[in-house]
C-alpha cells in the first residue's frame, strides 16, 4: 500500500525518512519541495501537488503545523475537499486543538474518508531515531489499519479511544514537558547567578531522582548555550495556548502553565520564537535583570 505524506518540517521530515527507511512505500509533499530532497533520496516518491498525493495514496498522513496548514491541504470548505478525502484515510499526526480535530473527522467521515489521531510526543531527536511515543484515536478498525504504518516512527504507540482523546493525552503529555522544562530552566538559572559551577550542578541534578529523558537532553543545551532547535519555542508558546484553551473550556485550573504560557510569550517577544524552547532562559534572565516585555 502507498501511503502519502505532507509536511516535512523539523518533525515531519525525520518522521517521513523513518517511515520510508522502513519499505513503506511513501510519496510525499511539502510546500518547500527542497525539504523532498532527502526522502527522495530515501526512496519516496516526491508528489509535484497535493493532488497526486491524494490520486496515489490510500492513506494520508499529515505533520502540518495548525489547522489552516491542514485545512488548505485538505482543500476544506473547496470542492477538492471531498474529492482529495473519499475513500481515504486522514492521520492527522500534528497539534491542534480537540475541538477542531473533531470537527475535522466529522468532515472526512461525511465526505466518505476515514479518520485517525495520531499525534506524537518527542521532539526532533527522538524523531530521527524513531524513538517518539503515539497516541492513536479513532474508529478501532481505522487505528488497526493505521497502526502499521505509525508504529516505525515510534517506540510505542498507546490507544486513547475515540477522537480528540489522543490530542487531549497529548495535551496532557505536553503540559508536563512545557513546566518541566521551564523548571529545569529556572533552576540553571538560579544556580548560575547564585555563582555555582554549573556543569556540577547538572551533575548532581542528573545523579539524583529527578534525572529524566528530558532532562537529560536539555541540560546539555543549557550548559553549552545551544539553543539549536529541537522543539521550536513558538511552537511550545502555541502547544501552550492550546492546552490552556482546553483547561479554560472545560473549567480546569492549569496555574503552572499560566505562569509558563507568559514566560514562552516573553522568549518569542524577546526574538527567540525560533531558537529551542530551553531559550525560555532568556525571558527568567530578562526577569532577573529588569529588561524585555516583562518589565
Amino acid at each position: 500500500m502507498d501511503v502519502g505524506f505532507l509536511g516535512l518540517g523539523v518533525m515531519g521530515q525525520p518522521m517521513a525518512l523513518q517511515l520510508a527507511r522502513s519499505g513503506t512505500r511513501l510519496i510525499v509533499w511539502n510546500r518547500t519541495p527542497a525539504k523532498c530532497a532527502p526522502l527522495r533520496e530515501a526512496g519516496a516518491r516526491v508528489a509535484a501537488t497535493v493532488d497526486e498525493v491524494f490520486e496515489e495514496a490510500p492513506v494520508v498522513v499529515l505533520m502540518l503545523g495548525n489547522g489552516a496548514a491542514i485545512d488548505s491541504a485538505l482543500g476544506r470548505d473547496t470542492q477538492a475537499f471531498g474529492t482529495r478525502v473519499a475513500g481515504r484515510t486522514i492521520v492527522h499526526m500534528g497539534t491542534t486543538s480537540p475541538e477542531y480535530s473533531r470537527d475535522l473527522a466529522a468532515d472526512v467521515r461525511a465526505a466518505g474518508g476515514r479518520y485517525v489521531e495520531a499525534p506524537v510526543s518527542g521532539s526532533r531527536e527522538p524523531a530521527e531515531s524513531g524513538q517518539l511515543v503515539a497516541m492513536l484515536a479513532g474508529e478501532p478498525k481505522d487505528v488497526a489499519a493505521v497502526r502499521p504504518f505509525v508504529e516505525p516512527m515510534c517506540k510505542e504507540t498507546f490507544l486513547c479511544g475515540q477522537v480528540p482523546g489522543a490530542l487531549l493525552m497529548k495535551l496532557a503529555v505536553n503540559l508536563f514537558l512545557i513546566t518541566t522544562v521551564t523548571g529545569l530552566a529556572e533552576s540553571f538559572h538560579f544556580a548560575e547567578r547564585q555563582g555555582l559551577d554549573t556543569k556540577l550542578f547538572l551533575d548532581v541534578l542528573d545523579a539524583g531522582p529527578m534525572a529524566s529523558g528530558v532532562s537529560r537532553m536539555k541540560t546539555p543545551k543549557l550548559l553549552a548555550g545551544d539553543f539549536g532547535v529541537q522543539a521550536a519555542a513558538l511552537d511550545v508558546l502555541m502547544n501552550n495556548r492550546l492546552v490552556a484553551e482546553a483547561a479554560r473550556s472545560s473549567g480546569v485550573a492549569s496555574p503552572l502553565l499560566d505562569v509558563c504560557h507568559a514566560l514562552f510569550a516573553d522568549t518569542v517577544a524577546l526574538g527567540h520564537g525560533g531558537l529551542d524552547m530551553v531559550a525560555v532562559l532568556r525571558a527568567i534572565e530578562a526577569r532577573t535583570d529588569g529588561t524585555g516585555p516583562a518589565t
